[in-house]
């Protein structure tokens, strides 16, 4: 049985993260970059002034919401997403795709968050301009609500949209269980056993604990908890990486000639066929950074979808910053630190330490820190892989609602079933052998990204709508009515807009 599952899963996976699955998400990249005349580039300053920025000028950023108000900060919506993001994919992630595909991985790590900026932006454009409110008055959005009500919104394709959209919803669900819990607190538990001698079941029962306390509070408490870990976890990892950075400066120009010419190799690490260097290079750089930032994937839209925010392209470039943050600073500090300290031949590609994953990282660590740097990648696994199920859990219980609830119209409280099994998995993460259903997890993942992508590309022609005459407002100030909401209800006016601002 269990071989059976495995053969048919690696079958599918060979799919969502093969050939057709890569392409797919470059060219949603490609398109959505051609779409909205390169916006990532063009906009650079103003969407770097209106996110990271803004947070130190513009208290609306950071600005709770009220008690009655189910909505959260564009703040607490951006960690909450990359709370999500920034987990094992960053650590482990990056050492599995030097290690598989070498240092020229990086580099097209770095082409996949550029072109994947603008998936993320479009996705959050879209979460915000499709999103209503729910019974409460909670905001309700994600790739679900795009691919029924906008996809399907054209001529002859109803019932398709709402197929992707369950379709999606069901593969969140599962992933949710998978990628974004057992599979982080597996980490988790293995790596505090190796450096802090703690059991699996000790960490499993605390784990449950902590995320009981949060989950079970809704979606602002597991905001108000990531807007306060998020800032320290990352800080934290930053600064321990640029002090090995600043040790090990005099290596950076040999550090990226390698990944500039492992990236273009016509031999692969280990001396393979000509041309299987470029292939592995690729595959795996693409690959580990779509895992790393999920754009793409239709993930992070469902908490950017509850942002106070009106304007849908002011969420759209904390999509773009999400992104950025993840792969461009965190993942190149990961690989520099990889790659500057003596575990990679730079000039061969060739791996010259047998640790893999979280010990790479580790003894990288250790050639600075000593015995401290094995602790300190535990730690830092401990708190990026926690924020992780943290975000996930409000990414699974948004496609539970969806399903049971807009679908099958099931009272909105039966959503603490998910809630408990999703707290209760955590503690069978923990203590079980992982193997199989990690692997089943990633194809999970991957799923979701296949009618997630469909939708973004179908619905290109409106983000390119929706980004022009935001520009037009905003940058070349024409007096011009607002794009905001594919819904009358919603659509906030010009002074709202203004005061927003």
């Amino acid at each position: 049985m269990v071989e059976t599952i495995t053969k048919i899963n690696g079958s599918v996976n060979g799919v969502v993260w093969g050939t057709f699955g890569i392409s797919l998400l470059f060219a949603a990249g490609i398109i959505m970059t051609i779409a909205n005349s390169g916006f990532q580039f063009t906009h650079f300053a103003h969407w770097i002034k209106m996110t990271i920025g803004a947070i130190f000028k513009d208290k609306n950023i950071t600005a709770h919401t009220g008690k009655d108000n189910k909505a959260i900060s564009q703040f607490q919506s951006l960690c909450t997403a990359i709370a999500a993001t920034i987990g094992t994919g960053n650590i482990v992630g990056v050492a599995t795709a030097i290690i598989a595909g070498g240092p020229g991985a990086i580099f097209w790590m770095w082409i996949m968050a550029i072109l994947g900026m603008m998936t993320n932006y479009s996705e959050n454009v879209l979460g915000i301009f499709f999103r209503r409110k729910g019974s409460k008055g909670e905001w309700r959005g994600g790739a679900m609500y795009y691919l029924r009500d906008g996809l399907g919104g054209y001529k002859g394709m109803k019932y398709v949209g709402v197929v992707l959209a369950v379709l999606f919803s069901l593969f969140c669900l599962f992933a949710s269980f998978g990628i974004g819990n057992m599979s982080q607190v597996n980490s988790i538990a293995g790596n505090m056993q190796s450096a802090f001698n703690i059991p699996a079941p000790v960490t499993g029962f605390l784990l449950v604990v902590i995320a009981s306390v949060v989950i079970l509070g809704g979606l602002k408490r597991v905001a108000a908890v990531t807007e306060k870990l998020v800032p320290v976890m990352a800080i934290i990892y930053i600064i321990g990486a640029l002090i090995i950075f600043l040790t090990n400066i005099t290596a950076a120009p040999a550090v990226f000639a390698a990944i500039f010419k492992g990236a273009f190799a016509a031999k692969s690490a280990a001396g393979g066929v000509i041309g299987y260097g470029i292939q592995k290079a690729i595959t795996m750089g693409f690959k580990r950074g779509a895992f790393s930032n999920e754009a793409g994937l239709g993930s992070s839209v469902m908490v950017h979808s509850s942002s106070n925010v009106k304007e849908p392209v002011r969420q759209g470039m904390w999509g773009i910053f999400e992104v950025f943050a993840d792969t461009i600073i965190v993942c190149t500090l990961t690989a520099f630190v990889i790659l500057s300290t003596g575990v990679v031949d730079l000039n061969t590609g060739l791996m010259i330490s047998q640790n893999e994953g979280p010990g790479l990282v580790g003894e990288a660590f250790a050639t600075v820190f000593g015995g401290f740097g094995p602790k300190f990648i535990a730690l830092a696994i401990l708190l990026f892989a926690f924020s992780t199920v943290l975000g996930w859990s409000h990414y699974g219980e948004t496609a539970w609602q969806y399903i049971f609830g807009e679908c099958l119209h099931l009272p909105d409280w039966l959503g603490i079933i998910y809630k408990v099994c999703f707290i209760i998995v955590i503690y069978f993460g923990c203590t079980m052998s992982l193997d199989l259903a990690w692997d089943i997890s990633d194809t999970f993942n991957g799923l979701m990204m296949i009618p997630n992508l469909i939708g973004v590309i179908a619905l290109c022609p409106l983000v390119a709508r929706i980004t022009k005459n935001y520009v037009d407002r905003k940058i070349h100030k024409k007096d011009i009515e607002p794009l905001i909401s594919k819904f009358p209800e919603y659509q906030a006016t010009k002074k709202e807009l203004d005061e927003e601002d």
